[in-house]
């Protein structure tokens, strides 16, 4: 406490003496006990009312020892139990849990990973995926300030990510690799990877890239084939040697047939082989008729247009032409969908056109915009003419209900640039974003649809969606998400066909180690989306002909149902209203290829490099031994004294009040009692 607060509590004492001494002593003959007694109180009141004035506050220090954390990350991935080594994991952390002098030392946190890191201390050793990358990009985070050593359970072989050698480097933290395997080489033939387009079309020739590989010491030779049922319709002999260990094929096969068409890889393997499963990689096309064109017009240059352009091609149904107003008033009818980048006057029979035909188009709007212009031409929008220009961030309507979008996390993009004013809309319309500036989100729309007549339209006041692919890229590592909010509306916009009640989304096919995701909408007869319908989809298995029922759950404004527990095989499926006698049906294939299956051993080299590199240190799983004694006699892990001081204000002592008011009353008591009130 201040020298200078103590001083004021001294003064606050003698005036509250004073006080007490002037309204009790002050002119009385005699002082009896009944005014002592009175002094007193006041005193109390008084004195308790100017400490809470100057409030001084009560400083305690408590000092305690903080342990060090173990981190303890286990690979959860089914590649472990494949290869026979999830007992091997239980085992050492059974150990590990039971260890009376590490557990004294350390504060144990027990992470589990596969395509996500969890906090828990349950192992299945059945996911899909392994991203080692993201665990030690996460925990560079989570244990930046701290003393936390880390032991990695895994066989270290990665299915998704950058090289987690690179990310490794930059946490700061000593780690301890014990490994899920051995070191035994063994002769394996595999297929590596194999590269094709999700569509083709029909009467054409696609491509097909193949990478082989080869681990062993002696020459081999080999067959590699491509079947599509049971026919043969690809073969090729290659050979290797320890040199010579990997081929590169590439061909191309017909696409005779329109749908989703199979198509098996097969590497034939060796007689001596342990794993054969990677040795076959099961494939498959889409086969289409027809491409969605798409015509980009523009009477200027701007990186947007490669922006669109790149986005709606990402989907090898669609092909975007950029062209000038002229040059697309000369090939009309070759395209099924125009977007207007930023108009002015040379635009003018391009919306004649629009009119006459009741065609769909997208209208992108920017500082460049003639919407002078624009609002003589007797559109469904106008726009407020200024000469100033405003940055515009989006905010998602979570009520939009044309066709299913997620959120992007919208807010964390660059703001659009746009004319500032406000759009006024002749026909109803839906907001797909919200405008926002600065902190505040307002209700104009920043990107809207509109549906009259048969025509549907989409109107973007804003310029540099270029700025918002890029960015889609630095917060997932991918444009997929941007290019598939892209393609929707894209979608949304060429299509022809009628409003339904229930609308579906989903692929043709999956892959075997992919989400299989479905989506819906349901809407009620007004064409308003229903949040209060039940949902289910009944999935048929064509091969074994079982039959499972699964319930849509609700996700912002539509309905999902995971179904990536489903073995590979091919389903035909029904989606029913639990309330209403309304259901769609359709067909989709998951394909069969488990990514986990495809190691032979553990990668052991890289958990020896990232322990090295840490100052830590690698151990077999099958001899972790020193393991133990390491972390207990190794001095960088010891607890650190630290001190807490607690302060608190006079103000939030409770007790205060209660003494007040004691005080008080007991005076009020007093006086009444002998007449002095």
């Amino acid at each position: 406490m201040h020298t200078e607060t103590i001083l004021y509590i001294f003064i606050s004492g003698i005036i509250a003496l004073f006080i007490a001494l002037f309204q009790y002593k002050y002119k009385v003959k005699q002082f009896t006990k009944t005014d002592i007694t009175l002094t007193i109180l006041r005193f109390v009141t008084v004195f308790s009312l100017l400490l809470l004035l100057i409030n001084p506050k009560f400083e305690s220090d408590s000092v305690y020892l903080e342990k060090p954390n173990l981190v303890v990350a286990v690979d959860n991935s089914s590649s472990v139990s494949y290869l026979k080594q999830d007992q091997h994991a239980l085992d050492f952390l059974e150990e590990l849990k039971a260890h009376k002098e590490i557990n004294k030392k350390f504060n144990i946190q027990t992470y589990t990973f596969g395509k996500q890191v969890k906090l828990s201390d349950s192992f299945s050793f059945t996911e899909n995926q392994t991203h080692l990358d993201q665990m030690f990009r996460e925990f560079s985070q989570i244990y930046k300030q701290t003393v936390s050593p880390t032991i990695l359970l895994s066989d270290g072989n990665q299915t998704l990510g950058s090289d987690y050698v690179f990310s490794a480097a930059n946490y700061k933290q000593p780690i301890y690799s014990v490994i899920l395997g051995d070191s035994t080489v063994y002769s394996d033939l595999k297929i590596q990877q194999l590269n094709v387009n999700k569509y083709a079309y029909l009467k054409n020739k696609f491509p097909v890239e193949v990478i082989l590989v080869y681990h062993g010491e002696e020459a081999v030779n080999s067959v590699f084939k491509i079947q599509n049922g049971p026919a043969t319709i690809f073969s090729e002999k290659v050979s290797f040697t320890k040199e010579k260990n990997s081929q590169i094929l590439n061909f191309y096969l017909p696409a005779n047939h329109v749908g989703v068409q199979t198509y098996r890889a097969i590497l034939e393997p060796l007689d001596n082989e342990k794993n054969k499963v990677n040795n076959e990689k099961e494939f498959a096309v889409e086969i289409i008729d027809q491409k969605t064109r798409v015509a980009l017009v523009s009477d200027m240059l701007h990186p947007d247009l490669g922006a669109l352009k790149k986005s709606i091609e990402a989907n090898k149904q669609r092909q975007v032409n950029i062209l000038k107003p002229k040059d697309y008033l000369n090939q009309i009818n070759d395209f099924q969908l125009v977007i207007l980048y930023q108009p002015n006057n040379s635009f003018n029979q391009v919306f004649e056109h629009l009119k006459t035909s009741n065609s769909n188009y997208f209208l992108i709007s920017g500082t460049q915009t003639n919407w002078r212009y624009l609002n003589s031409l007797d559109l469904n929008v106008t726009h407020e003419i200024t000469s100033q220009t405003e940055d515009y961030q989006a905010i998602l309507n979570i009520g939009f209900s044309d066709f299913i979008i997620e959120d992007l996390d919208f807010e964390t993009f660059p703001p659009l640039k746009s004319n500032f004013g406000e759009a006024q809309f002749k026909i109803p319309f839906q907001t797909i974003l919200y405008k926002k500036v600065g902190n505040y989100t307002t209700e104009s729309s920043l990107l809207a649809t509109l549906e009259h007549n048969g025509r549907r339209e989409a109107v973007l006041f804003g310029e540099n969606i270029w700025q918002w692919r890029a960015q889609d890229y630095l917060n997932d590592k991918s444009f997929n998400n941007f290019d598939n909010f892209i393609g929707k509306l894209v979608q949304y916009l060429a299509s022809t066909e009628r409003k339904t009640r229930l609308n579906l989304d989903y692929n043709s096919f999956y892959e075997g180690n992919s989400s299989v995701i479905l989506k819906a909408q349901f809407f009620n007869k007004s064409y308003e989306f229903d949040a209060k319908e039940s949902l289910s989809i009944q999935v048929t298995d064509k091969i074994s002909e079982e039959t499972k029922t699964f319930p849509f759950i609700l996700k912002n404004n539509y309905y999902q149902v995971d179904l990536s527990n489903l073995p590979a095989s091919e389903y035909n499926f029904t989606v029913s209203a639990t309330n209403e006698n309304i259901s769609k049906s359709g067909s989709f294939k998951i394909l069969d290829y488990n990514i986990e299956q495809q190691f032979l051993n553990a990668d052991f080299k890289k958990l020896q490099q990232i322990a090295e590199r840490s100052k830590g240190k690698s151990y077999f799983v099958s001899n972790y031994n020193g393991l133990m004694n390491e972390l207990l006699l190794d001095e960088r892990y010891k607890p650190i004294q630290k001190s807490h001081k607690n302060v608190v204000p006079l103000v939030d002592w409770k007790y205060l009040l209660a003494l007040i008011l004691i005080s008080l009353t007991a005076e009020w008591f007093i006086r009444k009692y002998n007449g002095l009130i």
